[in-house]
This record gives structure tokens, C-alpha cells and sequence, in this order.
């Protein structure tokens, strides 16, 4: 029997109502196992799960509707149930739908009525399994997955944004979502109905990167570039350090006229586009030593969010293993697996250099090269490497272990950054560059922790 035939359960405890109802679907193509009672039904439950359930109401063990009651309770109930019954009243058809039957079919049973009823249920059931398909991949796409004070911190500042047209940058590690929020940023604004056309600019070749952005006209023929692509959308520059001075005033003309001449072109083209960027790199260095120009940056540089790295909110990590599970299985048909608690609690300390980006990339290699039900600890550091072995501490344990998790916290940044701070000669920049921080961030970590500068 093919895997795509629904699979329907006639649960019914008259032995010829039961025989009819499983024939006469069965002649209709659909793959039908019968129950007698609740117990049965129980165990072929268990076994496959059905596409549909038809449900008698009175049983001599347990009622259709304290069974269905139980699988609703138990988040058991993946499938559209129709109930049937001989004695049905009003109040028994309102329970049945409160506790999510699909419809109700009184005895004697029309058999017309009984196989429009099972197709429209396996229709809507089909529907509801693609919808719910495409929410969850559309979420992938826009939504940023966290509940921390951080994530949503940033997403209500990018639903603000979205009512306005200002240019966002979005500062942050490599692999902590910048593009994600990007597109969180599109899709909740006027201009969500237009494109969003992302490049990766460090990409583009210098040679290319006239026509990749500006297009071209040759032998009457036209190639549109990206900002033409993204005509009434966004275009989103990704980690725009990486483009060549020459684009860079090309661009910040574009950006300044609203338009430009594609390369062999001679007519001005005019687009309407919202320019989004985003950079792991200080581009207020970059423009100091030359290589990013000030007034592009400024133009580029309206609204500044910065985007922290997974280490600074390691309460969402929990959530987003398990966003990353249900995505593997979902996308790429991966055996489901899930974390131990042991595995939970070490990765939430692990340091993520690699931040959201490594995470999915551990889920991914998880679920291919392992086995089983449970992601264990050892397993976890085997997949990390050694850069995941817990340190070992040699001697007397620090005074600060001492205290509440917060304080030790916060000694230990002080401490650290007041090493550092000596070493690099009181210099904040040297400081920043030392131990991989933005600027911004420093200072007011600085500030916070009262480290005189």
C-alpha cells in the first residue's frame, strides 16, 4: 500500500456497522484498520497513526467521547476524528466539536454523507499539514527564534523600524543572524509585497561589481543589476567592508539621485529601494585607514543595531536546539533526535565563536552521523572537539567562585578587562581589537563595570 493512501481507523463496537463502514471505504481506495473498542483503538493508535479516526460514541469500555477527551488531553490527536452515533443529542455533538472532532454523523449512516464527510476531513487535514508547513519555513525565514530581553528587545526596535524608511546597519560576530533580522525588518514593513535581494558583497569581485549592482545594456539587450531587482523591496548589503572604493561611489551616488546608468547604458534609471547593510567589521576604523568612505558611511549609518552574540544570551539556546531539530527533520527528513539535559546545560556554557550559525551547524551533524533517541554530553563534546573540554582548574579555586553567579559575573569582567586594558597600553581601541569587542559595546561595558579609562 502506498505511504500517500490515507489510513482510516473505524472505531465501532456493532460489528456490522464496523464490517459496512471498513468495505465501503476500502473500496474507495483508502487503507482501513478496524477497532472494536477503546482498548483496540488504543494499540492501532500507537501502531500507525491514522489519517482519520471514525469514532463510535458508545462503547462498553470507554465512551468515543472520554477517548476523545484523552487524546486531546495527551496532544495525541493528529488527525480529524468524526464521531458517529445512533443516540447523538445536541450537548454531545458541542462537546465533541469543543474537543476537536471534525463533524458529527448520526446512525443510520448515510453512506453518500460518510464519504463527502471522510473526503472533506482528509482535505482540510491535508491543508492543514501544508499550511502549517509554510508558517513554520516562512518563520524560519523572517522570524528570529529567542525569548530572551535581547532578542526581543531587538525585534520590537526592527518593528518600530519597519514603520520608516530609514537605512539600518546591523553590527555584529560573523553567524549571529544579521541577515535573519534583515529580513524580520523587511517583512514587517509597507515594502514586505517587494523583493528582498540579498549579496553577500565580499563576493563580488571588483571587476563584476559594476554591473552586479548597476546592470548593464549590451546589443540592445538588458541585464538588470541588483538595485533594479529590488525595485520597491530591499536590498540588503551584506558585511559591506568588502566593496571596492569604485562601487562605493557609484553606490553612494545611486543611493543620494535615486538613480543611476546601467553599464553601456545612456538613460537614467530611477528605482525606489530600501538599502539595509550590515558589518563584523568597524567600519569607523575602516574609514579612518581609508578604505570606506565617510560619506557612504553616514549615508549607510542612520539607525545602528547591534546584534550580540549567542554567548551573551545563552538562555535562548535551549529553544533554538530544538528549533534546529524540527527543522532538520522537517527539511531534510533527518530521525528526529533530541537533547539530554546534560547536553542542554553544557552547550548553554559553551562559548559559540561561531554563534547561531555553528549551533545549526552541530544540530546538523548531530542528527546525520548519530544514533538513537538522545543527543548525550560525550557525544556533544566529540562533535565540538577539544575547543569544548571544560577547563581544569590547578590549585587554589578563585575567591570570586565563591559568590552569586552574577558578582562572579562581573568580578571576572573586570578583572579580565583590566589585564587587558594594562596590556594594550590604556588604548581602547588596542582593547577592542585584543579581545574581540566593538567599540561601542566596550565602552559601555567599561562604564558598567567602572573601569576608569
Amino acid at each position: 500500500m502506498s505511504k500517500q493512501t490515507p489510513y482510516i481507523l473505524v472505531v465501532d463496537d456493532e460489528p456490522d456497522i464496523r464490517q459496512l463502514v471498513s468495505e465501503i471505504l476500502a473500496d474507495e481506495g483508502y487503507q482501513v484498520e478496524m477497532a472494536e473498542n477503546a482498548q483496540a483503538a488504543r494499540m492501532l493508535k500507537k501502531n500507525q497513526e491514522p489519517s482519520l479516526i471514525l469514532l463510535d460514541i458508545w462503547m462498553p469500555d470507554t465512551d468515543g467521547i472520554t477517548l476523545l477527551k484523552e487524546w486531546s488531553q495527551e496532544e495525541q490527536l493528529h488527525c480529524p476524528v468524526v464521531m458517529m452515533s445512533g443516540h447523538g443529542s445536541v450537548e454531545t455533538a458541542v462537546e465533541a466539536t469543543r474537543l476537536g472532532a471534525y463533524d458529527f454523523l448520526e446512525k443510520p449512516l448515510s453512506l453518500a454523507k460518510l464519504l463527502l464527510v471522510v473526503a472533506r476531513a482528509l482535505e482540510a487535514s491535508h491543508l492543514q499539514q501544508e499550511n502549517a508547513g509554510l508558517k513554520q519555513q516562512l518563520m524560519f525565514d523572517i522570524e528570529p527564534v529567542g525569548k530572551s530581553a535581547s532578542v526581543e528587545r531587538i525585534k520590537e526596535q526592527l518593528r518600530r523600524l519597519a514603520q520608516h524608511e530609514a537605512r539600518v546597519l546591523f553590527v555584529g560576530e560573523a553567524g549571529v543572524g544579521k541577515e535573519l533580522y534583515a529580513r524580520y525588518l523587511h517583512n514587517h514593513s509597507a515594502r514586505r509585497d517587494g523583493a528582498f535581494v540579498d549579496v553577500a558583497v565580499g563576493s563580488i569581485s571588483p571587476e563584476n561589481s559594476a554591473v552586479e549592482f548597476f546592470g548593464k545594456e549590451e546589443n540592445g539587450k538588458i541585464y538588470q543589476g541588483l538595485l533594479e531587482q529590488a525595485h520597491g523591496g530591499t536590498l540588503f548589503l551584506g558585511e559591506i567592508a568588502g566593496m571596492d572604493k569604485a562601487t562605493q561611489a557609484r553606490l553612494l551616488s545611486a543611493l543620494e539621485s535615486s538613480s543611476f546608468l546601467r553599464v553601456g547604458g545612456s538613460a537614467a534609471v530611477r528605482v525606489d529601494v530600501r538599502v539595509i547593510s550590515s558589518t563584523r567589521i568597524a567600519l569607523e576604523a575602516e574609514v579612518k585607514a581609508g578604505r570606506f568612505r565617510q560619506d557612504l558611511y553616514y549615508l549607510l549609518n542612520v539607525v545602528t543595531l547591534e546584534i550580540p552574540p549567542l554567548r551573551e544570551h545563552s538562555e535562548d539556546i535551549p529553544n533554538l536546539l530544538r528549533f534546529y531539530v524540527d527543522y532538520f527533520v522537517r527539511q531534510e527528513k533527518l530521525p528526529f533526535r533530541k537533547f539530554s539535559m546534560a547536553a542542554q546545560n553544557f552547550l548553554r556554557n559553551y562559548t559559540w565563536p561561531g554563534n547561531v550559525r555553528e549551533l545549526k551547524n552541530l544540530v546538523q551533524r548531530l542528527m546525520i552521523l548519530g544514533a538513537g533517541d538522545d543527543i548525550e554530553l560525550d557525544e556533544v563534546k566529540s562533535a565540538l572537539g577539544s575547543i569544548a573540554e571544560a577547563p581544569k582548574f590547578l590549585g587554589t579555586v578563585p575567591e570570586f567562585f565563591n559568590l552569586p553567579l552574577k558578582e562572579a559575573r562581573e568580578h571576572f569582567e573586570k578583572n579580565y578587562l583590566e589585564y587587558h586594558f594594562e596590556k594594550n597600553s590604556g588604548s581602547v581601541a588596542k582593547l577592542a581589537a585584543a579581545i574581540g569587542m566593538e567599540r561601542t559595546h566596550l565602552y559601555r561595558k567599561l562604564h558598567a563595570l567602572k573601569i576608569k579609562r
